[in-house]
């Protein structure tokens, strides 16, 4: 693995945390819509369902732009190819702060999807180049911005939009972008481009039954919880009636019991992996499942709802590192590929998820849409089920 001659080893700590810091301004910007939504959609006179779009359009960009980058970006110095891309983050952000039409406000973020999607095709691999001997702990570092953009980022935002409103949080976020990418340029060695698993590769591993139905379950919860999760402030502001700073507190809750669920991850999988799926899948599908029926039960209170916002952020900061390492025991001699496929999918089931969950938003309500994420992870469960049922029966047969 290379690092720049010119770059001493110990001085790339910082390099990496920059790289982290560049994943929590792009998780950030991708899911400020969600407690921003209604402002959003009120402020250019178009349907919760369509500000939804905020969320779909990047999900879908970002999972064409991720395999495609190793090809038209095969060449390019990773240091340049990040710094560009935080560019691309900083203009999508700008061009969505002074949006006037639904249009534009799209095309911001279309350029936000092609950011993400190429973003984390190279920002995953660079724990262990920046750091070969600590490339786990480097890794680690990169992906906390994920948990603090969630944590942190989005709560914030939605604090800062009911204040000034939600063109602000989008100028903010615009000049943040700008600042890392200066610092990406600043302090990132020279990162050649190093030859990359191809196209073959993804369709062998396609090809094998136990990977396939590892992605039908990416599919599955992933499409879920942002059928919900998108529609979670119009759930909370029109249906239980929250104001806006117990809203922003509610998502506050989410956030931090995600983060506390991706520090768990690890000693949950070490009690087996089919054991952390159905905790996981059982934390997510549970509250959604209740949230949906509360209403109908005349049970909204605020205590109880911030109980089953607790458990489902607990759920869903369990879910990458739990999903992954599922993933990777159905191919573990193809780590790194299904780890592509595993974002790439994802990516595709984010708007998927969106967008679903904002057709039931607009025709049916927003209750169906909770009660939509429910199914879809409690049917993952079934799907976990079957593929345990297979594995015995085919090592009952060997036997």
């Amino acid at each position: 693995m290379h690092i720049s001659d010119k770059t001493p080893l110990e001085s790339t700590w910082p390099a990496v945390a920059t790289v982290g810091v560049g994943a929590f301004a792009l998780v950030t910007t991708e899911f400020l819509p969600v407690g921003l939504l209604p402002n959003i959609a009120a402020d250019l006179a178009i349907t919760e369902g369509q500000a939804g779009l905020m969320v779909t359009l990047p999900g879908f960009l970002a999972a064409l732009a991720a395999p495609l980058t190793l090809q038209w970006a095969a060449r390019l110095d990773r240091r340049f190819l990040l710094v560009g891309l935080l560019g691309l983050l900083a203009i999508s952000n700008a061009l969505v702060s002074v949006a006037d039409t639904f249009w534009i406000l799209l095309v911001g973020r279309v350029m936000l999807g092609l950011a993400v999607g190429s973003f984390w095709t190279i920002a995953g691999t660079l724990g262990f180049r920046l750091r070969p001997a600590q490339g786990a702990r480097a890794t680690a570092l990169i992906f906390s911005g994920v948990s603090l953009g969630t944590v942190a980022g989005v709560p914030a935002g939605t604090l800062l939009g009911d204040w000034l409103g939600w063109r602000v949080v989008f100028e903010v976020a615009a000049v943040t972008s700008m600042l890392v990418a200066l610092a990406l340029y600043r302090l990132l060695p020279s990162l050649p481009s190093q030859t990359q698993t191809g196209a073959a590769a993804l369709f062998k591993l396609m090809n094998e039954p136990s990977p396939r139905l590892g992605l039908l379950a990416v599919l599955l919860v992933f499409s879920g919880q942002f059928a919900a999760y998108t529609y979670v402030a119009p759930y909370l502001d029109g249906l239980i009636g929250l104001n806006s700073q117990m809203l922003s507190l509610a998502l506050l809750v989410f956030g931090v019991a995600g983060f506390i669920g991706n520090g768990l991850g690890a000693t949950l999988i070490n009690k087996g992996i089919q054991t952390a799926m159905a905790v996981t899948l059982i934390l997510m599908a549970a509250p959604m499942l209740i949230l949906a029926a509360l209403p109908s039960l005349q049970l909204a209170v605020s205590s109880v709802v911030f109980v089953l916002i607790l458990l489902w952020g607990l759920g869903f900061g369990l879910l990458p590192m739990v999903m992954q390492s599922w993933l990777f025991s159905l191919a573990p001699t193809q780590p790194e590929t299904m780890g592509a496929v595993f974002v790439c999918s994802a990516q595709v089931s984010i708007g998927i998820g969106a967008l679903g969950g904002g057709l039931l938003v607009d025709n049916l309500g927003v209750v169906t849409a909770m009660a939509a994420g429910g199914v879809l992870a409690g049917i993952t469960l079934l799907v976990l089920r079957s593929h345990r049922l297979n594995v015995n029966q085919q090592e009952t047969k060997a036997i």
